[in-house]
């Protein structure tokens, strides 16, 4: 692994630079010269902020420091708003989006110290599992160009892994905090529904019922312990998301040994079985309790977001793809057909069918308060895969269980286990709502018994 500054994790770059080992804007020099290495490689970092970052990094340096994340560069996907960069989502309309202030979560970042260095690539509207837009064009996959990094929080994940950024911000719908990490070998966490304070919005609207529901705002990076130390920042209450729960990290404790429910991997590819075999021995090792046993209705719930993402996305449709790729229009498209038309009372029947999967989630989890399975059951897609009809299908069944983790809005981290077949092994660690603590302590033990694979010194 290397040594340089620009491979160290966010927490130790802050130790450097609150020990005056190191300043700021070294730092941060250091970050801008590896994007100017790599990104014209890769495309993962769409806007860089230099001059605004070296500044801040001279004010950091200037001052004692103040918070944990004091002159810590970190990356923003491009559908977050970080005032005086434009929050795109991928698409040539609103390439001069400009917002008047940061997200919550930016501006929390911000105030623990953090400088935003860049913004990163995305799919338009973050609507694939594939980054690629009209506006920036493709991110590519480290491991292997012809694979997907992702998506769509894909630049995010692959500035991370390469050393771009030790710590950034994504957002996951159905699967895009999570997808990006297994397929590029980095570490994330989806917070629980009303965890982190929500302010996204599409365009210049409120969000629809659907994207209120199942979306989370959550930290990317390489290191476990950056993940904790970004979300106990994110956690700030905001009076921007009146729905926020304003709880502290940690979790009553629970008596060891805790019991983990590990999933069948029956039908998942090999290299991603082998990785879930791995984590269960790393989680054994550790002193937990694992079993298999599978939580209840994990097709139903999957079937039950296609739905109430379909009849809002069917809604929106006459507007958004007048501003979309063919690409971007052919994907949704093939996910129309796939679901077929949904009635309002069809649509009035997810809530119900979402209660009904997340009582019999809470049921499990009296038994099991955390579960261990794969991220996706299949490695990285071909890129163009889901522009087709099987292709699609295809994708949605590997993604079952990350969907439904949306659907219930339970948190669930993800950690890298190794190398298979040369790409990354990942799997997701699911925990009860808000006990990211224990997501986190799980996928600490897994990540102190693997190796290290990121960040990629050489990418491609």
């Amino acid at each position: 692994m290397p040594t340089e500054l620009w491979s160290l994790g966010a927490g130790q770059l802050a130790e450097e630079i609150r020990s005056r080992r190191v300043s700021s804007r070294e730092v941060i020099a250091a970050h801008l010269d590896r994007i100017e290495k790599i990104n014209p490689r890769l495309n993962a970092v769409v806007n860089v902020l230099a001059e605004s970052a070296l500044e801040a990094a001279d004010r950091a340096d200037a001052a004692a420091a103040s918070g944990p994340l004091h002159g810590v560069p970190i990356s923003i996907k491009e559908n977050i708003d970080v005032a005086g960069s434009p929050t795109t989502h991928g698409v040539v309309a609103l390439s001069n989006s400009y917002p008047q202030e940061d997200s919550a979560q930016v501006a929390a970042l911000r105030a623990a110290g953090a400088i935003v260095l860049a913004r990163t690539n995305l799919p338009e509207f973050a609507l694939r599992w594939h980054t690629d837009n009209e506006l920036h064009g493709p991110t590519l996959n480290p491991w292997n160009p012809g694979l997907t990094p992702g998506g769509s929080s894909g630049g995010e994940a692959v500035a991370i892994a390469t050393g771009m950024s030790p710590l950034g911000v994504g957002n996951d719908d159905g699967g895009s905090l999570r997808h990006p990490p297994q397929c590029t070998g980095i570490a994330a966490i989806k917070p629980s529904l009303g965890r982190v304070p929500r302010t996204v919005k599409d365009r210049s609207s409120e969000s629809p019922i659907s994207h209120q529901l199942l979306n989370a705002e959550g930290p990317m990076a390489r290191r476990v312990e950056d993940l904790r130390l970004a979300l106990e920042i994110m956690i700030r209450p905001s009076w921007r998301d009146p729905w926020q729960v304003p709880i502290g990290l940690d979790g009553e404790p629970i008596r060891p040994p805790i019991r983990v429910a590990l999933i069948s991997t029956d039908g998942a590819a090999k290299q991603v079985a082998e990785g879930v075999s791995k984590a269960s021995a790393h989680l054994q090792d550790a002193g937990y309790v694992v079993e298999a046993a599978d939580p209840p209705s994990v097709e139903e719930a999957a079937e039950t977001w296609k739905r109430m993402n379909a009849w809002n996305g069917q809604l929106a449709w006459p507007d958004i793809s007048k501003l979309m790729s063919h690409d971007g229009r052919l994907q949704m498209e093939i996910f129309f057909q796939l679901i077929g038309p949904i009635s309002s009372s069809e649509y009035q029947q997810t809530f119900i069918d979402r209660l009904t999967i997340a009582r019999a989630w809470s049921d499990f989890q009296r038994t099991y308060p955390l579960i261990l399975g794969p991220v996706s059951t299949q490695p990285p897609f071909l890129v163009g895969t889901d522009l087709t009809r099987d292709g699609l299908q295809g994708i949605f069944d590997s993604m079952a269980l990350m969907l439904t983790v949306n659907l219930v809005g339970l948190p669930a981290a993800v950690v890298p286990v190794g190398v298979g077949d040369g790409l990354p092994q990942a799997v997701q660690i699911i925990g009860q709502r808000f006990r990211e603590d224990l997501c986190l302590d799980a996928a600490a033990a897994i990540e102190q018994r693997s190796p290290r694979i990121t960040p990629i010194e050489s990418p491609l």
